[in-house]
Formats: structure tokens, C-alpha cells, sequence
């Protein structure tokens, strides 16, 4: 099998597998290091499979708001605490972590 057609496989089984290169790599029959190879080597291949983090972010997102329309409580929670941090969905908590002087002292201070 020629090197192109193997990358359009390679690229295929990233879609399939999220991004798992180690999946994707025995599924294709190459070693990792190929694939790596390829990633320095060809613009065009590492281009398409930079993309692919976007495609498993939106699988991820779609995924995340399915539960969320099934009253998913947790992944209410989730969302807004991660987006929803304009509106003031942050966790505050009763201790201050303070760094002083040299080296590394954890001070833990009770706000008044």
C-alpha cells in the first residue's frame, strides 16, 4: 500500500478511535513513530490531524449536552462552573493559598 493511502487510513482511524494514536496506529498497521514522522515531514497530514482535536472536542461537547438535556446534574454542574463563570458559577472556597520567601512554604491563611 502506497504512503498516501495509508496516511488517508491512518487519518480515517483517528476520526474512528477520538484521537487515540496508539488505537489508530495498530489499527492502520504502522508503528507510532511513522505517524510521528509524518507529522514533521508533511504540513498537509499534520494540518488534518491537528483538526481532529476539534472534531473529538465538538464528539465531546455534543455529548456533554445530550446529558445535560437529560437533566444530567452533574454535567449541569460541570458546564456551568466551566462556562458559565461570567454569571458567577465559580466554587469559592474559605482558604487562601499564599506563596512567601524562598523555597516552598504552603501558608494557609482564614480570610477574616
Amino acid at each position: 500500500m502506497n504512503t498516501s493511502k495509508t496516511k488517508e487510513l491512518m487519518l480515517e482511524s483517528l476520526k474512528k478511535n477520538l484521537g487515540n494514536v496508539s488505537l489508530a496506529t495498530k489499527e492502520v498497521g504502522i508503528d507510532r513513530t511513522t505517524h510521528y514522522n509524518w507529522m514533521k515531514k508533511d504540513k498537509k497530514y499534520k494540518k488534518a490531524v491537528n483538526e481532529m482535536d476539534d472534531f473529538v472536542l465538538d464528539f465531546a461537547e455534543n455529548a456533554l449536552f445530550k446529558n445535560i438535556n437529560k437533566g444530567n446534574v452533574t454535567a449541569q454542574i460541570f458546564y456551568l462552573k466551566t462556562k458559565g463563570k461570567k454569571r458567577g458559577y465559580v466554587e469559592q472556597t474559605n482558604q487562601e493559598i499564599t506563596h512567601k520567601g524562598d523555597g516552598f512554604k504552603l501558608v494557609i491563611e482564614q480570610p477574616d
